[in-house]
């Protein structure tokens, strides 16, 4: 493999395409690895396609010029993404502590990506290039911050991350589609303002979109921000959804309504793109990346998620419909990967942000999109939603099949209640499961087991959990495997009487003794971030609030102290 397989990051590189110019010059905060599992790769493979003359900048030196010049100015856009991550997340511990390490930085060390890293960046480039083509923002952190939001290390209630930046547009959730669209409207001279998943700054509010309370109002009054941000939230999917304007000052956000899911077809050409699946040689002479190790021998089989678990980002970003790859696609990338280099017979992963979402989807949803009034799981699964686990079931065996395919493992986390409400399949799956594709343990995430903060979370009630540890017990009683949890301390309306029953409930009824409790971070964009910081549930109701690290720390306590 030579450098002009990977996307260009070099001069050389450049000058070896017989490009005289770029179209589009991406910045990121992440290391560049050219892989299907991140975004600004993604992006650029299918701007490329798409004939447009696309590089990458990573990780740039934020106190020089020395990287963001290096490739010159781009002729239409700029697109700048703090990477797989917000950067506050990638930065900060949930009680406030600088993090030393990044698996997505050269070496391993955290001390390339800056605090605000998609504000930072920005302001690089409008420092080294004045007057210059639009700036676009895109990525999860710019997806999340696109109206005015909580910023939890701050502890201030931020402005739209489009105002903070001075840039020109932000592009939010996945922005496949929407990125071809602005890249042939700024080609063409064409006003982008009509691009479904775009956010912009205008002095006018467009007609028939719903004006929020206003940034000042949010800033001042907790009920404000919590009628903003249900709003907002009642607005993030594409089939139903109206725009929406906010006032900053004497000017509108205006964010158009999102961007159309994507077909199985399109989900297929992307996923197909001639990614190396490696660090570009510019970044490997820093050091190694870790996430590669993760993700280099994983596939994605679908997008979207219908959990909508409160403290989860993913309803906000990728959406509440799944969309499901061709399983012919997936098997094809699966074979791709036996013929790297670095193959030993593993995938280590086939699933998406839940597992055992792939290949059904709720027929109702995809003709007139997400019901307002109710969720897919919560407080049950929905009797619409019909899950069947036959086609993974089927996936998987196929892919096992595939020459010189050793092992298949799921590592993806699966929901178990889809598994129980699956009469037909269900327990089909989790069996084929727990016999050929684990590794010792299966990893689930209850959160919790206290049914008040499993309502307030958006989770599954504590009878669900019994019953799945009892099918799981039953299923794997000659085998030496065991289930493993994830748990999460002081949620918004979680106190210690709560963790206490957690602490209980693991020790009686799952036999456990956890050794890993996550604190809850407020990341913007959740459900449970609303009420992190207005101190009210959904319907207004006040819930005690942990906000103290102090108190924070001794709910974790309580599960890990023997």
């Amino acid at each position: 493999m030579n450098n002009s397989d990977f996307i260009p990051s070099t001069p050389e590189e450049i000058k070896q395409k017989g490009w005289d110019s770029l179209d589009v010059i991406i910045v990121t905060g992440d290391a560049n690895i050219d892989s299907p599992f991140i975004g600004s790769a993604i992006i650029a493979r299918v701007l490329l396609s798409r004939g447009y003359k696309t590089a990458i900048i990573a990780q740039p030196d934020i106190t020089t010029d020395k990287d963001i010049k290096r490739l010159g100015e781009p002729n239409l856009f700029w697109g700048v993404t703090a990477g797989a991550m917000d950067s506050m997340v990638s930065n900060y511990t949930a009680s406030g502590k600088k993090r030393n390490k990044d698996d997505l930085t050269p070496g391993g060390i955290n001390n390339r990506r800056p605090d605000l890293a998609t504000i930072k960046y920005t302001n690089l480039i409008q420092r080294y290039f004045k007057n210059s083509v639009p700036v676009v923002l895109g990525g999860i952190e710019a997806s999340l911050r696109r109206i005015s939001h909580f910023d939890f290390i701050s502890k201030k209630i931020r402005r739209s991350i489009l105002f903070d930046s001075k840039a020109d547009y932000l592009l939010f959730g996945m922005g496949e589609k929407s990125i071809i669209e602005l890249a042939d409207c700024l080609k063409n001279k064409i006003s982008p303002i009509n691009i479904r998943g775009l956010a912009y700054i205008s002095k006018e509010i467009p007609k028939d979109y719903e004006l929020l309370p206003s940034y000042e109002e949010v800033l001042k009054n907790k009920d404000k921000f919590h009628e903003m941000f249900l709003k907002f939230y009642e607005n993030k999917e594409p089939l139903n959804s109206r725009g929406l304007v906010q006032l900053h000052n004497d000017r509108y956000l205006v964010l158009n309504p999102p961007s159309l899911n994507l077909t199985q077809k399109e989900l297929d050409e992307v996923y197909e793109l001639p990614f190396t699946r490696k660090v570009h040689p510019f970044d490997l002479k820093k050091g190694e990346v870790r996430a590669l190790e993760t993700i280099n021998h994983s596939v994605t089989t679908h997008r979207g998620c219908y959990g909508e678990c409160s403290f989860c980002a993913i309803a906000v970003h990728q959406g509440t419909t799944v969309v499901s790859r061709s399983e012919e696609s997936i098997l094809r990338e699966v074979e791709k990967i036996t013929k790297m280099k670095t193959f030993k017979g593993y995938i280590t992963d086939l699933g998406g942000p839940t597992a055992n979402m792939y290949g059904f989807e709720c027929k109702k949803k995809t003709d007139k999109g997400s019901c307002q009034d109710k969720k897919c799981l919560f407080p049950d699964v929905c009797r619409n939603l019909k899950p069947n686990h036959k086609k993974q079931i089927e996936l998987i065996e196929k892919a096992e099949k595939i020459k010189n395919v050793k092992k298949i493992f799921i590592s993806s986390g699966i929901r178990y209640d889809l598994i129980l409400e699956d009469r037909q399949y269900g327990e089909k799956y989790l069996k084929k499961l727990i016999e050929n594709n684990i590794s010792g343990q299966l990893k689930i995430a209850p959160e919790h087991c206290d049914d008040k903060i499993l309502s307030l979370m958006g989770k599954p009630d504590s009878q669900t959990l019994k019953e799945f540890k009892a099918l799981f017990d039953r299923l794997s009683i000659n085998k030496k495997l065991f289930l493993t949890y994830y748990f999460i301390a002081a949620h918004p309306g979680c106190t210690k009487k709560e963790m206490m029953n957690l602490k209980k409930f693991c020790i009686n009824i799952l036999k456990h003794y956890p050794k890993q409790v996550q604190i809850f971070t407020p990341t913007p964009g959740t459900i449970s971030t609303m009420m992190y910081y207005t101190g009210k549930d959904i319907s207004g109701n006040d819930i005690f609030i942990a906000s103290a690290d102090k108190e924070k720390e001794s709910q974790k306590n309580i599960i890990l102290k023997k």
